[in-house]
């Protein structure tokens, strides 16, 4: 059970790290391709050519693909806990099983 544990906590890693990685490589071409992308070209700095920015196509799959990475990865995490829970890294409280009443035995099945 403890390679079950510990394969569980990689690919929470791994989904941690690829979602803020994606997330990141999607804000970069946000910004590459947004409004400030005009007075980068060449040809818009001709005298008697205007440029001027019309549309992008809408970027809110990819937004939608990015919440769903770190919803993924929080789900794995979540997993993570019910893995340990079962591994012998964990131990249960021993209160409940020794538990008697002012030292008098539980009663047995009728």
């Amino acid at each position: 059970m403890q390679m079950d544990f510990i394969v569980t906590l990689v690919v929470t890693f791994l989904w941690l790290v690829s979602t803020s990685a994606w997330a990141k490589a999607l804000t970069d071409i946000k910004i590459a391709t947004g409004h400030s992308i005009v007075k980068e070209l060449a040809p818009c700095h001709s005298e008697g050519l205007m440029c001027h920015f019309g549309s992008v196509t809408g970027m809110g799959s990819l937004n939608v693909s990015v919440i769903f990475g770190f919803l993924n990865m929080i789900l794995w995490g979540g997993n993570a806990w019910f893995v340990y829970k079962e591994t012998n890294l964990h131990s249960p409280s021993n209160t409940s099983a020794s538990h008697t009443q002012g030292g008098i035995p539980p009663p047995t099945g009728i």
